[in-house]
């Protein structure tokens, strides 16, 4: 066995070692019973604490900044072992979102600033990208931010801004110029939740989650120092931080969420099925081709490079196999993905429920998780991005 391996092998006992001593049961629920696409704010803080603690909050972030230093391989298997205790995924807003284009476009000051109170989970993040008016067609957005002085003053609305609710910041983008193409006028922008004029209205999702809200802003007054890179080249730092968003990692995730799935389907004894056993083969295929996708894609921002087209790719068939992981297993919950069951799936909850606790996410993790192909930018969107880029379509 080569050194390398042998390496691999005491890391990984490392950190499966770690998370079984340091992921406290109720964490560990949170995510089991989390139906959205993370969990609530006060279990992301509690389980950030204590990776802070370890050093291990960012491992994609250079070793100067707070990051851990790991090799692709190790930053791999941290996040197998990581999906497979169940550990709760951190919001990715702050941590692996906003924090890469800090480092890339902001100032000395604004790295000083904000980098430390990301990693600590002092500020808690949200995104103001989509509009009513503007979606995937981002660069439609029409939040006005009219220049006054050394302030902009923001008058729109923001809409599916998850959980703006309970966030104390949030990057966005605003139209600073309305001459010219429409990428031109947008400028990006970092502000405090607190700043007068700036209004949170929920929006629950079919699920009954509250996870989305729109926000509006009436004559919202924001320091220029605020601002990310030079009026009106946001666009770029838009798409920069899309990459990063649309690059992130499913193959571990995945893997754990149809391990779940598959034990649901022997305790219900349907592992005898062929259509079922095809299913699972077909999903296991799928699995490793995005593992495939993922590796080139996290080594392009392990060092430093834009992972371009191939966050489209991953981000499409990550999403989409996905989807097919909750359909099977809303199948295999069968009449028990029936009841509504609010209560019961709660974190901390003593509620009784009907059938398996498997079904009791299936079909709540269904009915969410059909929003995946369209935010971050719709599926649609990602293969018109292919076929130019890859195809010159």
């Amino acid at each position: 066995m080569s050194d390398t391996r042998i390496d691999q092998n005491a890391f990984r006992a490392e950190v499966r070692s770690w998370l079984a001593e340091n992921l406290p049961p109720e964490l560990r629920q949170a995510h089991n019973r989390a139906t959205s696409v993370f969990v609530e704010k006060e279990f992301n803080l509690a389980w950030q604490a204590i990776l802070l603690r370890k050093g291990w909050v960012a491992p994609h972030w250079p070793v100067e900044r707070g990051g851990t230093g790991w090799n692709e391989a190790q930053r791999y298997i941290f996040a197998s072992e990581y999906a497979r205790a169940g550990a709760p995924s951190l919001a990715p807003m702050g941590l692996k979102m906003v924090a890469p284009v800090i480092m890339k476009y902001g100032s000395e000051a604004q790295k000083d600033y904000y980098l430390p109170k990301l990693l600590a989970g002092e500020h808690y993040w949200c995104q103001g990208y989509s509009e009513p008016q503007a979606g995937s067609d981002l660069a439609a957005l029409q939040l006005r931010a009219d220049s006054d002085g050394d302030n902009y003053v923001l008058n729109g609305s923001k809409i599916w801004t998850t959980h703006a609710h309970v966030a104390n910041h949030m990057f966005c983008l605003v139209r600073t110029n309305r001459d010219g193409r429409p990428q031109e006028g947008i400028t990006f922008l970092l502000l405090e939740m607190s700043t007068p004029g700036i209004t949170v209205k929920p929006i629950i999702s079919i699920a009954g989650d509250h996870d989305f809200n729109q926000v509006f802003f009436d004559n919202v007054r924001v320091p220029k120092s605020n601002r990310l890179g030079d009026e009106g080249k946001g666009w770029t730092v838009a798409k920069t931080l899309l990459e990063y968003e649309r690059a992130a990692a499913y193959a571990a995730g995945l893997i754990e969420a149809l391990a779940e799935v598959r034990a649901a389907a022997k305790e219900a004894e349907m592992l005898d099925d062929p259509a079922i056993r095809r299913r699972f083969a077909e999903l296991d295929s799928q699995v490793r081709t995005i593992h495939a996708v993922e590796d080139m894609v996290l080594a392009a921002i392990g060092e430093g490079r834009d992972p371009g087209p191939a966050s489209s790719m991953l981000k499409v068939q990550g999403t989409e196999c996905q989807q097919k992981i909750q359909e099977l297993a809303v199948d295999v919950a069968g009449i028990y993905a029936a009841p509504y069951q609010y209560e019961a799936r709660q974190a901390g909850s003593n509620e009784g429920y009907v059938g398996p606790e498997s079904a009791l996410t299936a079909t709540a993790r269904y009915f969410n998780g059909r929003a995946a192909s369209i935010y971050g930018g719709s599926n649609e969107i990602q293969r018109n991005i292919m076929a130019k880029l890859v195809l010159g379509l």
